[in-house]
């Protein structure tokens, strides 16, 4: 029997130190976990991530990297505890197993934690799926969507340390969040819990807590987002990118207001009033 997965965060002792005073207590703190992918016992990739919801983890991570076509595809998934992390054991059709190994035989070298096991430049920036237009989105909506994320992440009130990503919906509010020390992490956790649970990701917006990178879009537009929010802001490339897919993107996005930096393919940026097609 595999050991009991460790606690998403816990109680550090620190020491305090304000107004010229020192003060011992306790802090709590995001855990951060080596996790191991593989796919029939071959370790695909290790990246560290907060040890929950590794479940959604393991789809949304497959369905991003276009492992699997659908989270049906993936016969099962076993997290089990190992010296010095956590290997989620995934199951696969062989002919699936044998497009990865094909894939991985082509490896050049090491890869970054948001492109895992990309052979070649042509690959990472392969070309993004269209999203479809969605509801018209008003200034209202995007300010409702990025207002409700801080309120529901609850390991980040406690820590101040995890990133969130969140899906809301026009008159259903914030309808799923994931957190995580890493933001493509909480992305592939989101996109796993709203493919297991059969919400479409062209209903509502994608809301974020970081800054809008490549990686971020390129997840997005293959859930079928047509709309990212983050608070920071994206950068160039994200931008083009969000603009190839037909996505809108909104970045610096605080309570007093937001910035739309790809206008979801509508060419002009519309009026604040109406921001959808």
């Amino acid at each position: 029997m595999s050991a009991p997965l460790p606690a998403p965060s816990w109680r550090a002792p620190r020491v305090a130190w304000r107004g010229g005073k020192a003060e011992p207590g306790e802090r709590e703190v995001p855990e951060e976990t080596a996790i191991a992918i593989t796919y029939n016992r071959v370790t695909h990739a290790v990246m560290m991530a907060t040890p929950a919801d590794l479940q959604d983890f393991a789809v949304g991570f497959s369905l991003a990297e276009g492992i699997v076509p659908e989270p049906e595809a993936i016969e099962s998934i076993d997290p089990v505890v190992a010296r010095g992390g956590i290997e989620l054991r995934l199951w696969i059709a062989p002919s699936l197993m044998e497009r990865l190994e094909q894939r991985r035989r082509r490896l050049a070298g090491a890869t970054g934690c948001g492109m895992c096991g990309l052979e070649s430049l042509a690959e990472a920036m392969r070309p993004l799926p269209q999203v479809p237009a969605g509801p018209a989105w008003s200034a209202a909506d995007i300010e409702a969507a990025c207002a409700s994320l801080g309120p529901a992440q609850t390991l980040n009130a406690a820590t101040r340390a995890v990133h969130g990503a969140g899906f809301w919906q026009p008159g259903e509010g914030l309808v799923a969040l994931r957190e995580d020390v890493g933001r493509h992490n909480a992305l592939d956790k989101l996109s796993g819990a709203m493919a297991r649970a059969g919400v479409a990701a062209s209903s509502g917006i994608v809301v974020m807590t970081s800054r809008i990178s490549i990686e971020l879009v390129q997840k997005a537009a293959r859930m079928g987002a047509p709309v990212l929010a983050a608070v920071s802001a994206p950068t160039a490339l994200a931008i083009r990118a969000a603009e190839e897919a037909g996505m809108m993107l909104v970045g610096v996005a605080r309570a007093d207001g937001f910035e739309v930096f790809a206008s979801g393919g509508q060419g002009a940026l519309p009026p604040a009033s109406k921001l959808g097609p």
